[in-house]
């Protein structure tokens, strides 16, 4: 199994990080993408992907920090992708609900980093939270980049958008969650662009619901979309990992 999206730089894992990573590969995982949203997580995934090779890593401004993009940001942010242990650029995107940053200011730092990212030919994880019209509208705008929707919960809009751009879309533990009313977007995605991940430590699924979530516990994800799929579980298993390394590349094969 692969973990598509885990903030593994999170302070919620410093005091046992080693032993996060142990859990997941004795669970099975074989890769895990480690989110560096800001520079300090870009530093400490890089660290750790320096030491293990089944870390690789994603580094970009999440619209919650939108606010601090500027040139010099940019700079920063392409060097970095330009680090053989980043497979993506992200995560990026939109959030109306917090409204951490202006949205005038988040759009910008969208397209800027969807910019850098078009120039080096990466893929980019997309956050989006009810701001479903102006992020497909980002995307259109930019459809040679290819996508992940990451932690997908958005509406059909949005996620016909993206499957008529050709991207790809990933799932979170809230699949499990009782109140989860969107198995009909985990049946619409082509099985070749369907996606794993925990996002953890956030979202922790069902029977782990109120814990840390960790990367270990993606088994619940692909077990919860497997059935709504109706496939045999290790054949999930073996085609989101083959999706994985398609769109992140060879560091995930």
């Amino acid at each position: 199994m692969i973990d598509t999206h885990c903030h593994i730089a999170s302070d919620a894992y410093s005091a046992d990080r080693g032993d996060v990573l142990a859990r997941a590969w004795d669970a099975g995982l074989s890769h895990i993408v480690a989110i560096g949203e800001s520079p300090g997580a870009a530093e400490t995934c890089l660290a750790l992907a320096a030491e293990e090779p089944r870390v690789a890593v994603v580094t970009g401004v999440h619209p919650h920090d939108a606010s601090s993009w500027s040139e010099a940001e940019g700079r920063r942010l392409e060097a970095l992708l330009h680090d053989p242990r980043v497979v993506a650029a992200g995560e990026m995107g939109l959030d109306y609900h917090y409204d951490h940053s202006p949205r005038e200011r988040q759009r910008e730092a969208f397209e800027a980093q969807l910019a850098i990212a078009q120039s080096l030919g990466l893929p980019v994880v997309i956050h989006a939270r009810e701001a479903d019209e102006d992020v497909a509208s980002v995307l259109r705008a930019w459809p040679s980049v290819r996508a992940i929707l990451h932690s997908f919960s958005s509406g059909p809009a949005l996620l016909r958008a993206g499957l008529d751009l050709g991207h790809y879309v990933s799932f979170s533990g809230m699949v499990t969650f009782r109140n989860w009313t969107l198995d009909d977007a985990v049946r619409a995605v082509p099985l070749d662009r369907l996606l794993l991940e925990t996002d953890g430590p956030y979202l922790a699924p069902v029977p782990m619901r109120g814990k840390r979530n960790e990367p270990a516990f993606v088994r619940y994800t692909a077990a919860r979309i497997a059935e709504v799929r109706g496939l045999d579980v290790q054949e999930l298993i073996n085609t989101t990992d083959q999706n994985a390394g398609r769109i992140f590349g060879p560091r995930l094969n």
